[in-house]
Formats: C-alpha cells, structure tokens, sequence
C-alpha cells in the first residue's frame, strides 16, 4: 500500500499565562491550501503553522511533521 500524506493547519493560543499551546488543527487537501487557511487562522489567535505529514497506513509509521510555513507566534518545538 503506498504512503499518504496528509496536510494540517494548526493554530496555537496563549494560556492565562502567557504560554503558547496548540489549538484547533483543520486537515487540508494540499500543501497551499494549509498554507491560505494557517494564514486565516493566525488572525484570530496567537499565531499558526501549515504541516505535512507522511505515513505508511499499512503499518501505522509515519514520518516527521514537516513544516511548511509559520504565522504570528508559535511554539519553539515546531521551529
């Protein structure tokens, strides 16, 4: 079975104490469609990023997030 990938736009919010945490993830059906709707989503909170991510449904592994942009704040791990 060939590997999927699949796209995500992924907001992050501030916690009453100031600390950056995801938010809402919305899957997306290509690269610059989770780039437009990260770009949307980081209006209304502290920031968001676009991912892709790879895996083998066969077998459950997947591959690393690979980011593909950032907007406003973000959290270090996803940098």
């Amino acid at each position: 079975m060939p590997q999927v990938t699949y796209y995500v736009a992924m907001t992050f919010v501030k916690t009453e104490d100031g600390d950056l945490v995801p938010g809402d993830a919305k899957v997306a059906q290509s690269s610059a469609e989770a780039k437009s709707l990260a770009a949307r989503l980081a209006a209304t909170s502290a920031g968001a990023i676009a991912f892709s991510r790879t895996y083998d449904p066969a077998t459950g592994d997947s591959g690393p997030a690979e980011i593909i942009a950032k907007f406003g704040e973000t959290a270090d791990e996803v940098e």
